[in-house]
């Protein structure tokens, strides 16, 4: 493709960087470390990566309380390693996409400190203060607003209480959230994911939210005030006009609350380049494994995107949802995981590979004691956290799986002798090798990348999808049931022809309009006319 833009035509690669690497023996992952890798994540093909925050912070959410916007946590390095990060990176054709938090500071932030420090000081309305707390309720459980002793008033945290949200509705806050772009802009940094950008703005009557049914406070209330508030629109022109004044930056938003409808309505020319809109990223009842829900689920996204001519994004796990793997997976069987990276780099959109999904990383599991997770030590054992899905990356069947001469921050998933890049970068079958292979072939088939979206009809436990340009069709199937099963293609359509990728030895299988699928297999075939 002559014209490849990074950002939607590449592979972005998750890194939760104090899970990555670790350089110094300290059980934390680091930026040292991370550059340490970099062969690895360019030998996969990937073409940017996104840096969970390196911030200086309290890690009272575990970077997500950012105590200073312009500067990296001397435990993941120094602005020195971060600029040689850039310029290794670049130097192997990867981007870097650094994630933003600006909702809310560390309680622990200058900001705050002066805010919190009487009621007429200068930064006081840079945070959200109240004499009467309205009934918003905080994600991470009970009331969203926090009494200061210091000077008798209630501050806002929509997360916990030592993550209090600042008050974009001031000019100075907007200009000085709006210089931390430009001071990494002015780095070299290529592109950025907003957290929570639509809970950015409040009602600035500070109104009640109406209620509803749910399980916990925060699940019981439309949150019609607290977030998605019109001020948002303005605010992204004025951001999407500061990275269009740099070329080929990115943003990409954190869609809180997602629908496709909503992400996508954040996304155009002078607004955000993506959103999330987490279509088949989720840990519950909400997110079955089956052939039918996925097809509902992909029709519903490309109705909307597609109408709206907005790029949309895939996104199979992230740092807050347990992974694919052990989501779908049951005991050692990868072919879920096959299953669940072909959706990722096959379906239209910029896919985001989490680090440890091109092994089947599965998540550790931990005692009430051993969770370090604010919601999961609040909802134990109702909910355990985010952990499971964050524990260190899986390299080699060494002490501490090559992650660290020390115990982790977290423990390393028991299967890691078995279950590493070094053991499956020598196995043809491995899932890392059937990934390697799958981004490769997406970049060698402008189909994959820019074809148009085309369902098939299929027998039951059947997912069929065509990628079309006008001289070039693949057939996309896979059969998610464990008995073989035929797909009939539309002669309309084509013929299956040459084949691409099968997680099966296959050099025929297929007789006219029909195709052969094995139990569990993923096949991606050209389909020639007549």
């Amino acid at each position: 493709m002559n014209d490849f833009l990074w950002w939607r035509d590449g592979v972005i690669y998750q890194v939760y960087v104090r899970s990555f690497a670790d350089s110094n023996g300290d059980g934390l992952g680091d930026l040292p470390g991370l550059i340490s890798r970099l062969d690895y994540l360019g030998n996969l093909g990937i073409d940017a990566l996104w840096l969970s925050p390196i911030y200086p912070s309290p890690d009272a959410d575990f970077g997500y309380d950012v105590a200073d916007h312009a500067a990296v946590d001397p435990r993941y390095g120094t602005l020195a390693d971060f600029d040689r990060l850039l310029a290794e990176a670049h130097r192997r054709g990867i981007r870097i996409v650094l994630d933003m938090v600006m909702n809310h500071t560390s309680d622990q932030h200058p900001w705050f400190q002066e805010s919190r420090s009487s009621r007429d000081n200068a930064r006081r309305d840079w945070y959200i203060w109240s004499d009467r707390p309205n009934n918003w309720t905080a994600a991470f459980g009970g009331s969203a607003w926090e009494r200061d002793p210091a000077t008798g008033q209630y501050y806002l945290h929509l997360f916990t209480r030592r993550q209090p949200d600042v008050n974009w509705r001031r000019p100075e806050v907007r200009a000085a959230q709006l210089d931390v772009f430009r001071f990494w802009l002015a780095r070299g940094v290529d592109g950025f994911r907003l957290d929570v950008y639509n809970a950015y703005f409040k009602d600035a009557g500070l109104r009640d939210n109406p209620r509803r049914a749910g399980l916990r406070g925060f699940d019981r209330q439309h949150h019609l005030h607290d977030m998605d508030q019109p001020e948002m629109m303005p605010l992204l022109r004025d951001l999407r006009a500061l990275l269009d004044s740099y070329p080929e930056r990115y943003s990409v938003g954190e869609t809180y609350l997602a629908t496709p409808a909503k992400a996508a309505s954040y996304c155009g020319a002078d607004k955000l380049h993506a959103a999330f809109s987490f279509d088949f990223a989720g840990g519950n009842l909400l997110y079955p494994w089956n052939a039918a829900w996925i097809a509902e689920r992909i029709s519903r996204r490309e109705s909307v995107f597609d109408a709206a001519g907005i790029w949309p994004t895939t996104v199979m796990s992230n740092h807050d949802v347990p992974r694919a793997a052990g989501r779908y997976s049951r005991g050692e069987d990868d072919a879920p995981a096959r299953m669940a990276t072909t959706l990722l780099l096959t379906l239209r959109g910029t896919p985001f590979l989490y680090y440890g999904e091109e092994i089947g990383m599965r998540d550790i599991s931990l005692g009430k004691n051993e969770i370090v997770d604010p919601p999961g030590k609040k909802y134990w054992p109702l909910y355990k956290g985010r952990d499971g899905c964050r524990s260190p990356m899986q390299w080699d069947g060494s002490e501490h799986a090559g992650f660290s001469s020390t115990k982790p921050w977290l423990p390393v998933h028991p299967d890691f002798p078995r279950r590493n890049v070094a053991a499956q970068s020598e196995d043809s079958g491995s899932l890392l090798s059937f990934t390697r292979s799958l981004i490769s072939l997406r970049k060698a088939t402008p189909a994959l990348v820019r074809g148009e979206y085309v369902p098939l009809t299929a027998r039951r436990g059947v997912l069929a999808f065509l990628r079309t340009l006008p001289q070039r069709k693949v057939l996309v199937a896979m059969n998610f049931g464990r008995r073989e099963t035929v797909l009939e293609v539309d002669p309309h359509a084509g013929r299956p022809g040459r084949v691409l990728l099968s997680t099966r030895q296959r050099s025929s299988g297929r007789s006219g309009s029909e195709l052969d699928l094995g139990p569990h297999e993923v096949v991606l075939l050209e389909l020639t006319s007549g």
